[in-house]
């Protein structure tokens, strides 16, 4: 059973007098336990719906529509499947005390990494999960495999009944699920042959396996330390090196990259970005993968709409980690929009300064870098460091920052989606 959070006017469902509140038992006899049961049962022109209105009342409606129609109803969340593992590199154990409690729970769900990317362990799976993977062909997925061996990788999830992973895998592509992989690269345990034994397990499995990335573990002031450090400069020279003769090679075979290491990986090791076109369409640019080179190739889509901000003083706040390559876009955006534009790299002041990344910034800091400065129109801040209702990690709130500061503030991942008006003067 879902129960009903919005009726959308003009819809199938309104027609009907679903209610805020029913509850949505089952479609052609087959009970619903979550919005993959909706989507995927409720998907044929005709359906038969039995629902439970707030009042108690039960009704079977028979409906008939076009295919593609939606019914119109928003469902309630689905309760998120909880982590069974431990990492010692958890983003969550790497939080300080006081934050909102969503960002304490440790999420591990397949059915997010169907919906948003979100990559998942798959070793919380019972069988009926399996069933649903292969009946409602959920593909691709985005797992985190870490390590091919299995004793590496339950040392590494902190989880000694995880499941092997390659028999996993080998069970999900038998039935045509193909998946996005990453391999997150805590030195001295899955680097080295590790990491090169994990890169060849999966490239064996061919087209299954559309990609494997690698990121360096990133730790914050409230991490583990004692358990888990983050990779020095040479150890992620070593990893490029395994992930660019693995990508040489799959080029050569196959037409493709296949293996990338993220650009925190090249940050860190001091090693130039690759190319554009090394990264396969950039199908894992939200896991740091090509995030550079992918901006820097949205911008050439920009050209004819630049003029909205000619003449104007724009600052862009980022993390420290992408300051050290946001010049080079910056100096194409201020020659192509004839405008002045001041990078504003930002410490994080929750995390503590080893945290560089742009989405973990909290809006204390970005208040504190923007507060005073009148000689600016506009502020970029990083879109990706606001969720869905445009609240910070810290708890601030977008409309706070707007109101605290003497410019214009508009979040954007891509400087594209922040171009919908002309700037103030």
């Amino acid at each position: 059973m879902i129960r009903v959070t919005a009726v959308h006017p003009d819809s199938i469902a309104a027609q009907l007098g679903l209610q805020l509140g029913t509850e949505l038992l089952s479609v052609n006899g087959k009970p619903l336990e979550d919005f993959l049961d909706w989507e995927f049962l409720s998907a044929d022109e005709e359906i038969l719906l039995h629902v439970r209105q707030p009042d108690g009342e039960e009704i079977e409606f028979e409906i008939e529509r076009p295919i593609g129609e939606p019914i119109g109803v928003g469902l309630e969340p689905p309760r998120i499947r909880r982590c069974a593992n431990r990492c010692d590199f958890c983003f969550v154990d790497g939080l300080p005390e006081g934050l909102r409690d969503v960002l304490y729970i440790r999420d591990d769900d397949y059915r997010l990494s169907f919906r948003y990317g979100n990559f998942a362990t798959l070793t919380n799976l019972k069988p009926n999960d399996v069933r649903r993977i292969i009946e409602y062909r959920l593909s691709p997925l985005y797992v985190s495999v870490h390590a091919t061996d299995p004793t590496i990788r339950r040392y590494l999830l902190r989880n000694p009944t995880a499941p092997e992973i390659l028999p996993q895998l080998r069970q999900f592509a038998e039935h045509g699920i193909q998946f996005h992989t990453q391999v997150v690269m805590s030195p001295g345990v899955n680097d080295g042959p590790v990491l090169q034994q994990t890169l060849e397990d999966l490239y064996e499995f061919g087209p299954t396996i559309l990609d494997c990335s690698i990121v360096p573990v990133g730790l914050t002031e409230f991490s583990k330390h004692h358990l888990v450090r983050e990779p020095t400069r040479q150890e992620c020279e070593a990893a490029i090196a395994l992930v660019e003769r693995r990508a040489e090679q799959a080029r050569a075979e196959r037409g493709m990259s296949w293996a990338f290491g993220a650009d925190e990986l090249y940050l860190r090791a001091g090693v130039p970005l690759p190319p554009a076109d090394f990264y396969d369409g950039f199908d894992q640019v939200e896991n740091g993968v090509g995030a550079v080179r992918w901006l820097e190739q949205r911008l050439g889509t920009m050209d004819a709409r630049l003029q909205a901000w000619s003449g104007r003083r724009i600052a862009v706040i980022t993390g420290t980690a992408m300051a050290q390559l946001m010049p080079m876009v910056l100096e194409r955006l201020a020659e192509r929009s004839d405008s002045q534009f001041e990078l504003i790299p930002v410490v994080n002041s929750l995390f503590g300064p080893s945290v560089t990344t742009a989405g973990l910034l909290p809006g204390t800091a970005v208040q504190a870098a923007l507060r005073g400065r009148s000689d600016l129109d506009l502020a970029l801040i990083p879109g990706e460091s606001l969720n869905d209702e445009g609240v910070f990690i810290d708890g601030m709130m977008l409309e706070l920052l707007r109101a605290s500061v003497p410019m214009e503030v508009r979040p954007s991942k891509d400087f594209v989606d922040a171009l919908e008006e002309p700037v103030g003067a």
